[in-house]
């Protein structure tokens, strides 16, 4: 078992044209292999970023023909492949759920992740109105290191990440699609603490820059140390950014810090 890792972040800037995106996608996925890459990371909503009342239309059932695209891409280049989310079809009309699948060097989903926490908001409206929840709590194994995966306003529950870690996560994948208004405020501060209140990395492939109806994403992918630094934070614009991680980080960190290990779970009950 290898204790580093290679790790591909595609930060993308979705529009409304699904083919595109996906073409765009691939590109990067590409590119990223082409860097090294053992595992490649995409973001958010990477099929499609438009108009809401266009999401039931344009999704699909899993496996169905994107999911077989992300299955040929890891296939072909030997490499393990989070396929950020997209739009998975629900027997619910109208509502879809936000989907992300990992897959293995050999073409097989080994992990499929919907996301649990929807931003229901006085202010911006209720994200329940157009998908449907998840009520897993996933995890699966690269290279034999546990991974769990969760889906950006996620990342604002604790609970969710201590879960991933007390599960055996050394890494939790967080593919996302912030804003500019939350993510300048929140983004690096609450990747870094979901990072050091568990002792492990915290992955972020995010979408960049303007998109339908009016919104223009923040960019800033991630890649957090058990200690909270900064692996890689990437720049304002489409690209790739490479970094490599140790998994004996984690438990070093582990080891100097034992707050896992301090729990007093008996206590945390309402």
């Amino acid at each position: 078992m290898a204790n580093t890792m290679r790790i591909g972040l595609c930060q993308i800037n979705s529009q409304a044209d699904k083919e595109s995106n996906l073409n765009r996608a691939e590109e990067l996925i590409d590119e990223a292999a082409r860097l090294g890459a053992r595992l490649v990371t995409l973001p958010e909503y990477v099929d499609y970023l438009g108009p809401k009342d266009r999401k039931y239309e344009i999704s699909e059932p899993i496996p169905g023909p994107t999911s077989q695209r992300f299955v040929e891409k890891a296939r072909e280049h030997g490499i393990y492949l989070l396929a950020g989310s997209f739009n998975e079809t629900s027997e619910t009309p109208g509502k879809c759920y936000n989907t992300s699948l990992l897959i293995d060097p050999s073409g097989e989903i080994i992990a499929n992740y919907r996301k649990v926490h929807l931003f229901d908001s006085q202010i911006s409206g209720n994200e329940s109105d157009y998908i449907l929840p998840g009520n897993e709590v996933v995890t699966a194994e690269i290279d034999g290191h546990t991974f769990g995966i969760a889906i950006a306003y996620d990342y604002r529950f604790p609970e969710l990440f201590r879960m991933l870690a007390l599960m055996g996560a050394e890494a939790i994948l967080v593919p996302s699609n912030n804003t500019v208004t939350t993510g300048k405020d929140y983004w690096h501060l609450m990747l870094r603490a979901r990072a050091v209140e568990n002792h492990l990395f915290v992955v972020a492939p995010a979408q960049f820059g303007p998109h339908e109806p009016d919104t223009i994403a923040y960019g800033h992918s991630l890649v957090v140390h058990p200690t909270g630094t900064c692996l890689v934070d990437a720049p304002d614009k489409e690209c790739v950014v490479i970094t490599d991680i140790d998994f004996a980080d984690v438990q070093s960190a582990r080891n100097r810090i034992p707050s896992l290990a301090n729990r007093r779970s008996e206590l945390y009950r309402l």
